[in-house]
């Protein structure tokens, strides 16, 4: 479903912790990283399509969230015509973008990147709202530092008691069992990935020009 300007309408979601961290999600088997987002369905509002993504993606429900706020306007990216299918060029230019500010409710054990059977993270963590934009494949960061900005008034007073909150890499499955040792072992000294690498697996599922493309992201 493409606008007249070749625009496929999607949500994004911001998703934050009570320490007002942001969520993110590292896109199954690559090294990228990214909020969560998908494409409006015929026939969904942008709120349903967001409630709809959140749940595929990050396996949560609408109670464990509270909407915060939304862009005002449709925000837009243009995607590289290499990265277009050859038979989407021309008519497909890149997707708009309406972003959501969630704040979380319930816990993070809500969470589970396994909800859908076609998941999008194999993994996720927690970072400061600021996260260097380096880490966002190229074209897309002009909308992430829009959509940042935009919501970044609406943020919410922190909650800063209860410890130093989750810095580390989580894994992608829900209720795995292992030790602390285990955790840390896995976690301590990761850095943060760089997307430079990752765009043609970034645009396999996400963009309908993408080289397999599945339509619905």
């Amino acid at each position: 479903m493409l606008d007249r300007e070749g625009f496929r309408p999607n949500v994004g979601i911001i998703l934050l912790n009570h320490r007002n961290q942001v969520f993110w999600g590292k896109r199954i088997r690559t090294h990228s990283w990214q909020f969560p987002q998908g494409g409006i369905k015929h026939g969904e509002s942008p709120e349903q399509a967001m409630f709809r993504e959140l749940h595929e993606e990050v396996g949560l429900l609408p109670e464990h969230v509270r909407i915060v706020a939304r862009t005002r306007d449709w925000l837009r990216y243009e995607v590289p015509q290499h990265f277009i299918r050859k038979d989407a060029r021309g008519h497909y230019k890149g997707q708009k973008q309406i972003w959501f500010l969630l704040q979380l409710m319930g816990r993070d054990c809500d969470m589970n990147l396994r909800a859908s059977t076609h998941p999008e993270f194999d993994a996720w963590r927690w970072h400061e709202y600021w996260v260097p934009l380096e880490t966002v494949i190229e074209f897309k960061r002009d909308v992430y530092q829009l959509a940042l900005s935009e919501l970044a008034r609406f943020l919410p007073k922190p909650f800063n008691g209860g410890g130093g909150g989750n810095r580390y890499l989580r894994g992608s499955m829900r209720g795995a069992q292992s030790s602390p040792a285990d955790f840390a072992d896995a976690c301590e000294g990761l850095g943060w990935p760089q997307a430079s690498n990752a765009a043609d697996a970034e645009l396999a599922s996400d963009e309908p020009g993408g080289l397999n493309s599945i339509g619905a992201k």
